[in-house]
């Protein structure tokens, strides 16, 4: 006897899943655009024109005024919105001096190392050695090509602050649903505005910077999270975690696509490390890194 054919996936499963996977092409592509501006206004300076127009339209949309804001509850908004701030500008700084799906598998180890700390399966241990196997083949002692250090490290700290968003955004987000987004992209963009004005000056303001500057806020930034808020509410958080993963080969892809930026065997077997790590994770200890 014939074995049933296994039910097809609903119609809001499978569009969750496409949302998805474009929420993070759209995060990918505005890093490819951001990545092509920093010849005019640097990464902090692009890191700021992103976050400035990112709250002015997360603003329209989902109108942060509304929300109550208190002296107890103003604390984690803070917090998340710095977290939120430092970590595009950290990932702006790394993307400028290292191929983008390197740092996107660098990045991608912030929340995968705090998924396995909050997790008591043994099992979670050899996803962090797998991760930690791939980002050794990185190394120039791995007989890797050499990469800027302090790209590196402007990766491995965007990564220490995706976690601290993800920590800060629940909490944010119990108190103010989804509005937590605008308010904490407005305290990102006040917190990153200084250090972008000292890198940039004046060439913030060119005419010929503004659009697609407004053009990254739109992709990496506006339509992105809009999506993962829908899709959040629909899919299970361990199918949203697995799916998540596979944004460090997203990313490789865009930076040969739209960067020219050709990985070695070496490289993209390291990034295929760190995205199974990280799909291994979010089934075993069921928590969903949170794209920023």
């Amino acid at each position: 006897m014939a074995a049933p054919s296994p039910a097809p996936a609903s119609p809001s499963m499978a569009a969750s899943v496409g949302m998805l996977i474009a929420a993070m092409a759209s995060i990918q592509s505005g890093a490819a655009l951001a990545h092509g501006l920093f010849s005019l206004a640097g990464p902090a300076g692009v890191t700021t024109l992103r976050l400035v127009f990112g709250t002015v339209l997360l603003a329209l949309a989902l109108q942060p005024w509304k929300a109550k804001i208190t002296r107890e509850t103003w604390r984690p908004v803070l917090l998340y919105g710095l977290s939120l701030g430092l970590m595009n500008l950290c990932f702006y700084e790394a993307m400028a001096r290292i191929p983008l799906g390197v740092a996107v598998a660098l990045e991608f180890t912030g929340p995968l190392v705090l998924a396995a700390c909050g997790s008591r399966k043994a099992l979670d241990l050899l996803w962090v050695v797998l991760a930690a196997g791939g980002l050794l083949l990185l190394t120039p002692w791995a007989g890797a090509a050499a990469l800027d250090p302090l790209g590196v490290a402007f990766a491995v700290g965007a990564g220490a602050f995706w976690a601290a968003y993800i920590v800060t955004g629940q909490r944010s987000g119990d108190l103010h649903g989804a509005r937590a987004t605008a308010l904490g992209c407005a305290v990102a963009a006040v917190a990153v505005a200084p250090v972008g004005i000292v890198q940039a000056g004046a060439d913030l303001l060119q005419p010929g910077l503004l659009a697609p500057a407004l053009g990254v806020a739109l992709l990496a930034t506006a339509v992105p999270y809009t999506l993962e808020m829908i899709v959040m509410g629909r899919m299970n958080v361990r199918v949203f975690g697995v799916l998540m993963s596979l944004e460090p080969a997203i990313g490789a892809v865009s930076g040969l696509l739209f960067l020219h930026q050709a990985l070695g065997p070496q490289q993209m077997l390291a990034i295929a490390a760190v995205t199974a790590a990280s799909a291994g994770v979010a089934v075993t200890a069921g928590r969903a890194p949170i794209d920023g």
